[in-house]
């Protein structure tokens, strides 16, 4: 049997299974539900965050049956119907290759057909940033005033690239990214439906790593899951994904501390003949100085670092070594270093730099 990747095999299909957007889905329902439903909606937000899947459970909602409490029933004939994805009621539409004002023409000419055994016909565009000017302004009239029986979805990471006259026209929604807790949560529900043990440290690691995706994240739970024929271990995810393990990061942040130029040489030397990304590094330093500064700024610090006690209270220790100034100056220095290594020939070279830079405290963030 074909493998079917995570991210796809478990995407939402009623309201009530996304998650982290709950301020957009209940708007969507009681739409539904009072019958106020508007002809074009613009959906923006960071990639991976649901725009595309709320899209398509919406246009399977207002064409429902028998919707409940509006969510898709996904049991009447036209839910059924709708999840074929050649269904003709459902059209979804990418700009990023079906840009010109030619490929929207040939839409505004599909608009005029009525759509079959369903109320609407949807038509989801996705990434419409990509759109040319002229294939904006031949959208735009019937955008504003399409046939009685068609709803516009525009879904973009980039909506202040869409011209005014487009963004008046639509209901606007922005997406959040989904908050650690909720994609642990749903990892554990995934792992366990697929009969996966795990350690609640490792998921907290993937989660962390997708950065608010519900993609990403579950696309790097694939990865390890294809790693591992066992239990996902926090050494796992680690190797897999290159991150640095917190006690390699303390003890840098000691060398720092301390001042140990040679030590710091010495760290890097074995970090990079390991094999170890260092851009990946810089990136884990730079969220280590975060944590460290929110040790000493927050009242209750554990709240926004989710970490093991034991972990927490290691840090924690280690923070009251710093001053904020101190910290705050390594992460700029660190997340300035994280660009850079992007373009250099001699990443080695410049995170020795930048690090001993951070010695100085003097040392200006601005002359890099």
């Amino acid at each position: 049997m074909e493998y079917i990747s995570l991210y796809r095999k478990y995407r939402p299909k009623k309201f009530e299974d996304v998650i982290g957007q709950d301020h957009i889905t209940r708007a969507l329902q009681n739409q539904i539900v009072l019958n106020k439903i508007g002809h074009a909606y613009l959906f923006t937000g960071s990639r991976g965050i649901g725009k595309t899947t709320v899209a398509r459970i919406f246009a399977k909602a207002v064409n429902c049956e028998n919707n409940k409490n509006g969510s898709p029933c996904g049991e009447c004939a036209t839910c059924k119907q709708l999840e074929n994805e050649s269904n003709i009621n459902i059209i979804e539409i990418d700009a990023a290759s079906n840009n010109k004002v030619d490929d929207i023409r040939e839409l505004r000419e599909k608009v005029k057909f009525l759509p079959v055994n369903a109320k609407y016909k949807v038509y989801i565009i996705d990434e419409v940033h990509m759109l040319t000017d002229s294939a904006f302004n031949a959208l735009l009239k019937t955008l504003e005033e399409p046939p009685s029986y068609v709803i516009f979805i525009l879904a973009t990471t980039e909506a202040h690239k869409l011209p005014a006259t487009i963004l008046s026209r639509c209901i606007r929604f922005d997406f959040k990214l989904v908050s650690i807790n909720a994609l642990v949560k749903l990892l554990q529900s995934i792992l366990d439906n697929e009969n996966i043990s795990y350690d609640n440290d490792a998921l907290k690691i993937i989660a962390s790593s997708g950065e608010g995706s519900v993609r990403d994240t579950l696309s790097i739970a694939d990865c390890v899951i294809a790693y591992t024929n066992g239990k996902i271990t926090k050494e796992i995810v680690e190797k897999v994904l290159g991150t640095t393990d917190n006690q390699l990061l303390i003890n840098f942040f000691d060398l720092i501390l301390n001042k140990d130029v040679g030590g710091i040489l010495q760290f890097i030397n074995k970090i990079d003949n390991e094999g170890k990304n260092l851009s990946v590094f810089v990136k884990d330093l730079a969220k280590y100085a975060r944590n460290l500064l929110i040790c000493t700024s927050c009242k209750s610090p554990n709240e926004i670092l989710n970490l093991t006690q034991e972990e927490f209270e290691k840090i924690k220790e280690q923070s009251n070594k710093f001053t904020e100034n101190q910290l705050i100056n390594y992460m700029q220095i660190f997340a300035g270093c994280e660009n850079e290594l992007r373009y250099t020939l001699s990443p080695r070279l410049l995170l020795e730099t930048l690090t001993l830079n951070a010695l100085n405290e003097n040392y200006d963030v601005k002359k890099n």
